[in-house]
């Protein structure tokens, strides 16, 4: 950005030293020829360095950072330049066209051709040129629009100045109608340029979107993961900058670093296509066709700010049954636990129908670590040994390893790992180690918690 700025001023001072250096030529052959043709440039030139400082001082403004009073930056100071350029150059237009209209109807030609008025004209052309081309350059690859107007200033100073040159011309060759009737056709040409120029720079200052960006911004959105519906696109162009406002629903399952890698995603689409893009993400939840039960209760548990686990569901005759455990701040009263729960039970019920039955078992909320310490090796040594011969005895668990047994002030935690074949499902294996839990509790008393990680049987094993 800090070198597209020192670019702009650059081009910008350069173009206003140009129009300067011009006006000061052709106002002098002008005066010492006696040519209104080349006094009528004079005033053109003089009206281009007018709106040169214009849009050198409106580069300067626009790339300025945003602040509390623009939040959206200073780019609109071009577009109000480029205004600014555009009334210009019609009055230019119409100052011609008056002068020339005046010439034909009163038949007053003073059009002097002399060498030197030839020169400073042809001169006028070469730079003329060689300051649109750099203009355009620099405004086609910085969105500017000041300096795309200032580019078309000096675009219309070539064709006025060869309608002098031709006019110069048909003055030698004894025919001076020609130079009022070419300067006509182009002031029409140069007002028809203007109009466009003018209309784009109104819908900028209007914010009026891009033709069809609004549609590409919605499509390029539309397909990135994670996203569930375009709720709203809003496009406003500020200078060289697009401002890119989407609304979007995701999954209201969607952890907050979901939602965020999401957003991450959304702006990268669209910056990629629109580099010139700044783009700001809103997100909603939205319920969608692929959540389960429990995805939905942990959802509305989770808006709850409700810490729940165990969720239960099963139908019968139509009707849907839900229960799970509840944590809440072990301090909290009976009376302000079940208050929780009871709003936590309303909104389910209002998510899946009022003949939904639900039930909440309120436990206190384990966030504080408990301290365990390893039991001895005899005591470890015998509960590895049965556990080892309960696994044999399911006939689908085998190759026991990882055991470890911790004493906390809630009781004996016992954790194992285990293989069984790979094909197995989730629920078959789930059942296994449910029964084979019950025995363990049975042959040793004091146990708080058995944590089973089950692995699949594969010929290299990584533990």
């Amino acid at each position: 950005m800090h070198n597209h700025t020192n670019e702009k001023q650059n081009v910008a001072l350069s173009s206003m030293a140009a129009s300067a250096l011009m006006t000061i030529g052709k106002l002098i052959v002008g005066l010492a020829t006696g040519s209104l043709g080349i006094l009528s440039e004079a005033l053109h030139s003089l009206l281009d360095f007018g709106a040169t400082i214009i849009t050198f001082m409106a580069v300067r403004v626009s790339d300025k950072p945003a602040d509390d009073e623009h939040p959206y930056g200073h780019g609109k100071i071009e577009s109000v330049a480029a205004l600014a350029e555009t009334a210009l150059l019609f009055i230019t237009s119409f100052w011609i066209i008056y002068e020339a209209a005046h010439r034909i109807l009163s038949g007053k030609y003073e059009v002097e051709a002399t060498w030197w008025s030839i020169a400073v004209i042809v001169a006028s052309i070469g730079i003329d040129y060689s300051r649109a081309r750099a203009l355009k350059k620099v405004a086609d690859k910085t969105k500017s629009q000041a300096l795309a107007a200032d580019a078309l200033h000096f675009s219309s100073d070539i064709l006025s100045s060869t309608v002098v040159l031709i006019g110069l011309g048909f003055v030698a060759m004894g025919w001076p109608l020609g130079d009022p009737l070419a300067a006509i056709g182009v002031s029409l040409f140069v007002c028809r340029a203007g109009w466009v120029l003018g209309r784009n720079t109104i819908d900028t200052l209007i914010d009026a979107a891009p033709s069809g960006a609004v549609g590409r911004i919605s499509s390029l959105v539309g397909k990135v993961e994670g996203v569930a519906k375009v709720n709203r696109v809003r496009v406003r162009p500020v200078g060289s900058v697009l401002f890119v406002d989407t609304d979007i629903a995701v999954g209201r399952s969607f952890t907050q670093p979901q939602v965020t890698n999401v957003c991450q995603k959304v702006a990268e689409a669209v910056k990629k296509e629109m580099p010139e893009s700044e783009v700001f993400v809103a997100t909603h939840p939205l319920a969608l066709d692929t959540e389960t039960v429990s995805q939905r209760v942990m959802a509305i548990a989770y808006h709850h700010d409700a810490s729940v686990h165990h969720i239960t569901v099963h139908r019968s005759d139509r009707q849907l049954f839900v229960s799970f455990d509840l944590e809440v701040d072990e301090h909290l009263s009976v009376l302000e636990a079940h208050e929780i729960a009871s709003r936590l039970e309303a909104d389910i019920r209002t998510e899946f129908g009022e003949t939904t039955e639900v039930e909440t078992h309120i436990e206190p909320l384990q966030d504080k670590g408990i301290k365990g310490d390893p039991i001895d090796s005899d005591t470890l040594s015998k509960i590895s040994g049965t556990l080892e011969k309960l696994i044999e005895e399911t006939g689908i668990l085998g190759n026991m390893h990882n055991v470890r047994v911790r004493r906390t002030v809630n009781g004996l935690i016992i954790i194992f790992h285990c293989r069984t074949a790979p094909t197995r499902t989730i629920a078959e294996v789930h059942k296994v180690i449910e029964a084979l839990e019950v025995k363990l509790q049975m042959a040793y008393s004091g146990i708080w918690r058995i944590v089973a990680h089950t692995e699949p049987e594969l010929e290299t094993h990584n533990i």
